[in-house]
């Protein structure tokens, strides 16, 4: 059985974390499986969207413990260091890489770098019993897979600084009121709620969603006159597409747009 379950439902791709005995904790397999899904579905034109959820009743209960206690000798720092890099961190910078709608569907705890995939994700909808908490500092650990970066840029400083050290773990509805997530749904309407959101957005123009979250996370990191002047950029080339032209027809039509993406 393989730790990562792929499964494409029209044009939206599902990978689920399959470890549910483990509660989904990372493996170096699962981790190696998920870069690569993720960057054959970012140039794949039959993939609009991505949601990564869990097995069973847990998104991720984070790095797997049980592997390194098992772990014949000590590892240096510099082995501890490219371990980190190479490995999870590959998923990360897939995930930076990536430019089509990538969605965390979160049924259960997601915990340490559990949490940090979440975040990660452009948006999180989360089932009533889903739990949210950066544990590392309990086991001694600091957030290793972009907790202290993300975190903030959701919560803000002060807040995200009380989850980074206090290791809490925050409830669904409270993770929804500090903006951790988008929606909260029953347990059981999680996934089918969040396939038919990630449905909608993969039917969408595919070059005009790629170039609105390039230029959302663009605007976060640059000033209002530079982001301006990448819009006008941009604007000129949407408008050159023909699903910009069949977006324009469709509309006058007073029917629904078929997109090619080109």
């Amino acid at each position: 059985m393989a730790d990562l379950e792929i499964e494409n439902i029209g044009r939206v791709r599902v990978a689920r974390l399959n470890r549910p005995e483990k509660k989904n904790a990372l493996s170096e397999e699962m981790l190696a499986d998920l870069r690569e899904t993720l960057r054959e579905a970012n140039e794949n034109p039959g993939i609009g969207c991505v949601v990564i959820t869990g097995a069973g009743d847990a998104f991720c209960s984070g790095g797997d413990l049980g592997r390194r206690s098992a772990e014949a000798g000590e590892p240096t720092p510099l082995e501890r260091k490219q371990r980190l890099q190479n490995v999870t961190h590959q998923v990360a910078l897939a995930i930076e890489d990536f430019e089509k709608p990538l969605l965390a569907a979160v049924n259960g705890a997601a915990v340490g770098a559990g949490m940090d995939l979440s975040l990660q994700c452009d948006l999180r909808f989360a089932g009533a019993s889903a739990r949210f908490a950066e544990a590392y500092v309990r086991v001694g650990l600091l957030p290793g897979n972009g907790g202290c970066y993300l975190l903030p840029r959701l919560v803000g400083p002060a807040r995200a600084l009380e989850l980074l050290w206090t290791g809490d773990f925050v409830s669904s509805d409270e993770a929804h009121r500090l903006g951790i997530v988008n929606r909260v749904f029953p347990d059981e309407q999680l996934f089918d709620e969040t396939l038919a959101f990630a449905s909608k957005l993969a039917d969408g123009p595919p070059i005009q969603l790629r170039e609105i979250k390039k230029l959302m996370y663009q605007g976060l990191r640059t000033d209002f006159r530079t982001s301006l002047e990448s819009v006008s950029a941009h604007m000129a080339v949407i408008q050159s597409t023909r699903d910009y032209k069949e977006a324009i027809q469709a509309y006058k039509e007073k029917r629904k747009p078929k997109f090619e993406g080109y």
